[in-house]
């Protein structure tokens, strides 16, 4: 073959590629001429072999024709491609929708709870099974029910604005958001007589900075069991089954001394940590133990500011944060998950 026919075959070619080009009706129709032609076995690959069969000053020629026209090509179905595909995209748009009625439809999102309430649900269970009652009080208190009832005394931190959200100056007759549930303690022995076992969920308020740790808003659940002849050993027997329903049956508990204004005596309490099993680390701080909530007897002075004589009435109180219990439950290291709505976080509950 000399440089001469070479230049023939590749004109017939340029002119096949044309017609079939023209011809190409659609994307896939012009994606197989572009292989036929320009791939690694195409047409024009095939000339590339014929290469060293000319003569020696015939090949620099006959290279350089054989990459001009792999460049064009190039371009040309490149181009032609372009044009098909938004041929087919105008197509789409200008046809008029179907509708398949053997088609399943697209099932609706369910959502589900948010992981306080899966929480405070689940607390709440556990306490209705030991026949506990639901109530709720309201949000925004008085100080004589936030404090005064409870046995706080007048010049206590924490009737200070830098720790309670004031609706006005805290004056004695000032409104606030409830820094705790405890006031629905005095509201309930004051409508209902004992004996009762009530569970008070709800939000609570409290000026903190926010942090990994700490929020201005957040949930607790307040226990009030009154009954005669209740003591501190019923309150242990109480505890523990709540614990060991939530965090497991070998749960390990302890009671440490502690002081509230409104119950005498008090105790924090502690749960052998859930996550080293009491050998120490980094959530527990090495201690392996977990603060879960506080607890204690019923102080007289809170009967007596419901009204009930503080010695004929025995009774228990407790209070836990869900956030905490949450938190601990399901190794969450950062409060702030709760609130920030990442559906990432959500979906995982």
């Amino acid at each position: 073959m000399d440089l001469a026919t070479l230049e023939t075959r590749l004109a017939a070619l340029r002119q096949e590629v044309e017609v079939a080009l023209a011809q190409a009706p659609d994307v896939t129709s012009v994606e197989r001429l572009r292989v036929t032609y320009l791939g690694r076995k195409g047409a024009l690959q095939e000339l590339w072999k014929v290469l060293p069969q000319l003569p020696p000053a015939d090949r620099p020629p006959a290279g350089q024709q054989l990459n001009a026209t792999k460049a064009q090509w190039t371009e040309v179905f490149q181009t032609r491609l372009v044009a098909a595909m938004s041929q087919a995209v105008l197509a789409r748009l200008s046809s008029p929708p179907t509708l398949d009625r053997t088609m399943p439809g697209h099932p609706p999102a369910i959502g589900h709870s948010h992981l306080i309430t899966q929480v405070i649900d689940e607390v709440l269970a556990v306490f209705e099974r030991l026949n506990f009652t639901v109530v709720e009080g309201p949000e925004i208190e008085t100080p004589f029910y936030n404090f005064d009832a409870l046995n706080i005394p007048s010049d206590h931190p924490s009737r200070e604005s830098f720790d309670t959200f004031f609706l006005a100056s805290p004056e004695p007759d000032a409104y606030l958001l409830r820094s705790h549930t405890s006031p629905m303690q005095v509201r309930y022995l004051q409508q209902h007589r004992p004996p009762c076992r009530i569970v008070v969920p709800g939000r609570v308020f409290r000026p903190d900075a926010v942090d990994a740790s700490h929020c201005f808003q957040f949930h607790q659940i307040e226990g009030l069991v009154v009954e005669p002849g209740v003591t501190f050993a019923d309150l242990k027997g109480l505890l523990t089954a709540f614990a060991r329903a939530v965090f497991g049956s070998e749960t390990t508990m302890r009671f440490r001394p502690h002081f509230f204004p409104f119950t005498e005596p008090s105790a924090e309490v502690d749960i052998r940590c859930i996550f080293c099993r009491g050998h120490g680390c980094r959530v527990c701080g090495q201690k392996g133990w977990l603060e879960i909530l506080g607890a204690g007897m019923v102080h007289p002075q809170v009967f007596e500011a419901a009204g009930l004589s503080g010695t004929a009435w025995r009774g228990l109180a407790f209070g836990l944060g869900i956030e905490r219990i949450a938190m601990l439950k399901y190794g969450i290291d950062d409060i702030r998950l709760f609130f920030e709505n990442d559906v990432r976080f959500l979906h995982q509950f």
